[in-house]
């Protein structure tokens, strides 16, 4: 555990420090993310807080773990180091999505073919085992690249995107470490040591964006772990076994993950590409019910919480339960995201209802003000 708290430590440090000089660089430079009819924010900002977050976990991670303890970490460094780059050169200069999506599908690759990390098994949902390696090849590369993707999109408000990273990157990290596997939990915790240094500037109003460079990094190991989880929680003889871990898993990076299909089937269903940017995700209805930048982050975290509650706490209930349980209590929760009226629309609909009950009648009078002149001497 000291081991775990130091390297945790040492990347917050790294990362601390690297923030406000790349902060000052992106100013001098102006390389800031422009704000536009899409984006919420007012003025622009820097967007290269993936710079310093990938400075304090990449150093800290090769001064602590070596390829003696854990053989695929040099692919895993690989595979950050495409990610990082795709993520700055999108952050700087702005690269389309095909682009974006062959430098993840090749991250994906390293993962896959090099790390051996991949998803052979649906651990029991729908009664399914061992799948065919086609299967199994192709549902890890849309793993991969889906919660690649979910933290990219995510992160559209300050300290959202940040502050759900740390809490699946604390409990994978406290899992790991529980179950014996003391090099995941070291690269968790560097990751969320560089996370919490991150969010100390991006809670609102945010000095620096993670950017892509930092979201998609974030999404990588995310699905890294993810998968390592989904193989070592449901191995027989585990030092510390999950019932139901795909339900399990999935609920960590539920909100996320939620998000990302929601929004990805809408574009698809209205005729556009999925890629295509838009207003309509999680975050922005809970903005446009009225909730801060504040608010909407502890909503989504505590969303995420209940759902990672529920499903560890009803796991014996078997995967394909616990998953489809799961699937109406997310539905039920989005429709009354989606349906429930804005406030203004709430206070109106019952100032109505008591005109209506007492038999007034509404009258609308328009109030004009002229403008008074000053006085000229």
């Amino acid at each position: 555990m000291l081991l775990l708290l130091l390297t945790g430590s040492i990347a917050f440090v790294i990362s601390f420090l690297a923030l406000p000089a790349i902060i000052k660089i992106a100013d001098a430079k102006r390389l800031f993310d422009v704000p536009d009819t899409r984006k919420i924010h007012k003025k622009p900002i820097a967007a290269l807080g993936g710079v310093g977050m990938f400075t304090g976990f990449f150093l800290t991670d090769l001064l602590f773990i070596s390829t003696n303890q854990l053989p695929e970490f040099q692919y895993f460094m690989a595979a950050a180091i495409v990610i990082f780059f795709l993520g700055l050169k999108d952050d700087i200069l702005i690269i389309t999505p095909f682009k974006k999506f062959i430098g993840q599908v090749c991250a994906a690759a390293i993962i896959i073919h090099l790390s051996g990390l991949r998803i052979d098994s649906l651990h029991g949902v729908f009664g399914i085992q061992e799948l065919p390696e086609p299967v199994g090849l192709a549902l890890s590369y849309v793993s991969i690249i889906l919660i690649i993707n979910a933290y990219n999109l995510i992160d559209g408000v300050d300290g959202l995107a940040g502050t759900l990273g740390l809490v699946s990157m604390g409990l994978f990290g406290f899992y790991f470490f529980s179950a014996g596997y003391l090099p995941f939990a070291m690269l968790a915790f560097s990751m969320g040591g560089s996370l919490l240094a991150f969010l100390i500037f991006n809670h609102h109003p945010a000095k620096i964006f993670m950017g892509d460079s930092g979201s998609l990094m974030l999404g990588l190991f995310n699905a890294i772990l993810a998968l390592k989880f989904l193989t070592v929680a449901d191995t027989p003889g585990a030092v510390y076994r999950i019932e139901s871990v795909v339900p399990v898993a999935i609920a960590v990076l539920s909100v996320p993950l939620i998000d990302t299909v929601r929004v990805f089937s809408i574009r698809m269903f209205r005729g556009h590409s999925p890629f295509s940017p838009d207003r309509n995700h999680i975050h922005h209805l809970l903005l446009n019910k009225g909730f801060n930048h504040k608010e909407v982050t502890l909503c989504c975290v505590l969303f995420n919480m209940v759902l990672i509650s529920f499903a560890y706490f009803g796991r014996m209930l078997g995967s394909t339960i616990m998953l489809c349980t799961l699937g109406l209590l997310v539905l039920s929760l989005l429709a009354v995201l989606v349906y429930c009226p804005k406030p203004s629309e709430q206070q109106e609909l019952s100032l109505s209802s008591a005109l209506a009950a007492s038999g007034s009648h509404a009258k609308v009078v328009a109030i004009i003000t002229e403008p008074v002149a000053a006085s000229q001497n």
